[in-house]
């Protein structure tokens, strides 16, 4: 079976089918508007495993827990442990952690939740089996002024020697016996460089007990295989009922060659690389370096995806199992690394500027680059040219300082991975923890806590059912993007500076922003075109796009022109921004040259082939229309269900948009599909010959999705309740009791209040401490209920509130612009409110470290702060807690 094929049908088998399953009982809205709700749908987190000291009723009441508040699934992850806990470490695939594995697949599958398993411990891949043969490897390279008669053996193995007597190379290692270069060379000044292979030492990254050990040499197929044969020694043929194998982004640092390069190199790219060992080595910059380190590049590229990716994935199906993985961060091309696992992994690391009114960002949590949506397209471009119908994220890696996110944080943050094409999201992450360690629990030092002791786990599913609907429609049928951009990943390996080259998320500033490529996507992404990436490699691969853009490039292969030009002939329409100049690599450089410069004089006039700047100009002269929703400052991804179309449409302005918007098809009716309540209708709409025009109403940081309705049923809907004709707000005068619950480290006394003020500023001293939840109630008079809606506003909210009104509950406020739609609750006369606020866990964390109680004291890097420097919180401010300002309910008629 072809191997993309058997992929697919692994998946198939494995996820039992995207709309198999019946929708969830606790799935709001209005069946069959909404799709299905399975395991996938929901998000998932990742679970570190401390030490691996869990247990039998641990791992099924924790995840018992998770699946309480709407987690489809985990991804377990062993790390370092805890002091004081060793005697209860389970070292990594001992007969004992497969039987805690077990436990824990066994309970997530009665709970129909999913497990994934990273292949290893901590990060990257490398463990107790692998020696220093089979370790990660780097270059050595001596640059001799004198002919040396014994050989340093004790840089490494002794892979080259060459000596230079001019401008001649003259290979001399055929000449080396024993330990001793037997060689008469000639009289006079010779240079001679000796190449050897030797090893990082890297060892693995936050290990678990039994983990321990050097990193892989990902560039080897004997070390892989060898790395994962302790996996089928531990497994005995009974691989747990787990559902994907997991690998973290690269993070193999200084990893720049492998025992077996040279003969490698000169098989892939035709040339002995030694003959350019001087250029190779040195620190200029010309054009035959640049040259030279393209090709070394593209070697390295190939081995990683040869020798790693291809092996690792084809040994996960071998168990009838898939693989995940993050790309970023590797010296390879990004979207053939994607492509061929079966679930491609992006990342969001650190924290976005959105202009939402009320969204908190603090200052000391801005990095160097903020997570970018092209950046993640990588990964789901890959997905999608592949066919792969789950792209995942590792979401919300230092999104602030720890203890400092709030879920409306969150939102955004998360929506922006969705419009880049991410449908399966996973959580960084939760920690598992024995019910006997006291507040805050075992934490993991890199995470958004997403654990019981935080203050806001009872208001978790609010952003749960959040992902999950919105996941449901960005699972259905396929993506609808309607052009490929070609990305010149040998403009980026052209480079004389440097060596191996990792593409990592925190240097995109440096190997993407400069780029045409990135500015031609964002100009595209602007106007309203939905597009993928594609590589050399999956050029000619890839069906269904209305058009392929090629920015601006200096370089191209020859075969890559040649694959262009076969797809303009069998129609696909090619626009070139401008052509490329010249071809990559040193080998038979002017036989490459002459063929590719007369392959460029063939383009012009040629059918389906345009040359021009204006890109936008030639997709309007080709028929191709952009979506002009985003004129109004909207951002969307389009997916198409059959003879449907859903649009996911988010606000990040700053402003409310309140207008007819229109979409590039012509229906007869659109739904309109609210992911935060989970709310359905018939939407508004007007027509025009090829467009329908759908009326949206979002204010700043919301979002709704429309499904434009290929096919008419027969079934009638009820219309969009649209908020129109705003009546006099009603304010709650209060007063107000609040009482405290659910937190520490002291409970406040109840106050009743007048206003609504932050409580750390009232005078029980216990406020300024307390992390938890206050309940605020009170009652209020309704004269009469005449009006098609009401509309509950909070205006400020420190961090996210559970609402019931008379007894019944009413939702959860999580949300910029906290609003919520109450109507249905309501009654003439008397009515009561109970607003339940959950504070952040920063108040009572400042108050440990302030008083020197013991919390963090681990292994390993222990528990640092978002700048890696060591965690105390002793000297923060006090995080504002609770309401403040007005309670407003406004009627709509």
């Amino acid at each position: 079976m072809h191997p993309r094929i058997y992929r697919l049908a692994t998946i198939g088998l494995l996820l039992c089918g995207l709309k198999a399953t019946a929708q969830h009982p606790d799935f709001k809205g209005t069946y069959p508007v909404w799709p299905s709700v399975q395991k996938e749908t929901k998000p998932w987190t990742r679970w570190w495993w401390m030490g691996s000291a869990v247990d039998s009723a641990g791992l099924t009441n924790a995840l018992r827990t998770y699946n309480q508040v709407g987690f489809g699934g985990v991804e377990i992850a062993p790390i370092y442990g805890a002091k004081g806990f060793e005697s209860k470490y389970v070292d990594f695939l001992s007969p004992q952690w497969i039987h805690l594995l077990k436990i824990a697949t066994k309970q997530a599958t009665r709970l129909h939740m999913g497990v994934d398993l990273t292949t290893g411990t901590g990060w990257p891949f490398g463990g107790p089996q692998i020696d220093l043969a089979h370790a990660a490897a780097k270059m050595e390279v001596r640059v001799l002024s004198t002919v040396p008669e014994k050989i340093d053996t004790g840089i490494g193995i002794l892979q080259a020697l060459v000596a230079y007597k001019g401008v001649t190379p003259v290979p001399i290692i055929d000449k080396v016996q024993d330990g001793h270069l037997h060689w008469e060379h000639p009289a006079g000044n010779l240079t001679v460089y000796a190449l050897y292979s030797s090893h990082t030492k890297q060892k693995v990254k936050r290990a678990a007990p039994g983990g321990e050990g050097y990193t892989l040499d990902h560039l080897s197929g004997e070390a892989v295989q060898l790395y994962l044969h302790r996996f089928d020694s531990a497994f005995q043929q009974e691989i747990p009922d787990i559902r994907a194998f997991y690998n973290d982004s690269y993070e193999v640092y200084g990893a720049d060659w492998t025992p077996s390069f040279l003969p490698e190199f000169k098989r892939r790219r035709g040339y002995d690389l030694t003959r350019f060992i001087r250029e190779f080595t040195d620190n200029r910059i010309s054009d035959t370096i640049a040259r030279v380190k393209s090709d070394y590049r593209e070697t390295m590229a190939e081995l990683l995806l040869d020798n790693f990716t291809k092996p690792w994935t084809q040994w996960a199906h071998d168990y009838h199992r898939i693989t995940k993985n993050q790309a970023h961060g590797s010296p390879g091309n990004l979207i053939d690394l994607y492509a061929t696992v079966d679930i491609p992994e992006c990342e969001t690391f650190g924290s976005t500027y959105f202009p939402i009114p009320g969204l908190r960002r603090d200052s000391a949590d801005i990095r160097n680059v903020s997570p970018d949506p092209i950046m993640m397209q990588f990964a789901t471009s890959a997905g999608h040219i592949a066919g792969h119908p789950l792209i995942s994220s590792e979401t919300f890696t230092w999104l602030t300082e720890h203890f400092k996110t709030s879920l409306s944080q969150c939102k955004p943050e998360v929506e922006q991975s969705f419009l880049a094409g991410v449908n399966h999201v996973f959580y960084h992450g939760t920690t598992y923890s024995p019910k006997e360690v006291p507040f805050p629990g075992w934490l993991f030092y890199a995470s958004v806590n997403f654990v019981p002791a935080n203050s806001w786990w009872s208001h978790l599913p609010g952003l749960n059912e959040y992902i999950t609907r919105v996941q449901s429609v960005l699972q259905a049928g396929r993506p609808d993007n309607d052009l490929l951009v070609y990305w010149p990943v040998y403009d980026i390996w052209n480079d004389a500076d440097g060596m191996e080259m990792p593409l990592s998320v925190h240097h995109i500033d440096k190997w993407l922003y400069p780029t045409d490529f990135y500015k031609q996507v964002m100009n595209l992404h602007g106007r309203g075109y939905t597009l993928d990436f594609v590589s050399d490699s999956w050029i000619a691969k890839t069906k269904g796009y209305k058009a392929l853009i090629i920015p601006k490039a200096h370089l191209m292969p020859l075969t890559t022109l040649q694959k262009i030009i076969a797809l303009a002939q069998n129609g696909t329409p090619v626009i070139f921004q401008a052509l490329p100049e010249d071809v990559p690599g040193m080998n038979e450089l002017d036989t490459r040259r002459k063929e590719f410069q007369l392959l460029l004089k063939s383009l012009a006039g040629r059918k389906n082939i345009i040359i021009t700047p204006d890109v936008e100009g030639a997709l309007h002269t080709i028929g191709i229309r952009r979506e002009a929703l985003t004129d109004a400052g909207l951002k969307f991804i389009r997916r198409n269900d059959g003879e449907d179309t859903y649009y996911y449409i988010v606000n990040h302005t700053a402003n409310k948009i309140e207008q007819f918007i229109p979409v590039n098809r012509r229906v007869s009716r659109v739904f309109m599909l609210d992911p935060l309540r989970g709310d359905t209708g018939l939407a508004q709409i007007e027509n025009t010959d090829s467009t329908t025009h759908v009326k949206v109403q979002l204010a700043s940081g919301e979002s709704i999705i429309l499904k434009a309705e290929g096919k008419s049923s027969m079934v009638n809907y009820l219309p969009w309740k649209y908020l129109e004709n705003a009546g006099k707000p009603l304010v709650l005068q209060g007063p107000w009791q609040l009482e405290f619950k659910d937190g520490g480290p002291f409970i406040p006394a109840a106050v009743k209040l007048d206003s609504l003020v932050d409580w750390t500023t009232l005078p029980d001293t216990a406020v300024t401490s307390f992390s938890g939840k206050g309940v605020y109630t009170t009652s209020f008079q309704l004269p009469a209920k005449n009006s098609r809606e009401y509309l509950l506003q909070l205006d400020k909210v420190h961090e996210s509130a559970h609402i019931w009104i008379n007894g019944q509950d009413a939702g959860i406020m999580w949300s910029i612009p906290f609003t919520l739609r109450i109507g249905k609750y309501l009654r003439a006369g008397k009515n009561d409110i109970r607003i339940e606020v959950a504070n952040l866990m920063a108040n009572h964390i400042r108050y440990m470290d302030r008083h020197h109680i013991p919390w963090r004291q681990y292994h390993e890097i222990n528990f640092v702060n978002i700048n890696y420097k060591d965690f105390d919180a002793s000297n923060w401010g006090i995080q504002p807690s609770g309401l403040e300002g007005k309670v407003t309910i406004t009627p709509y008629n």
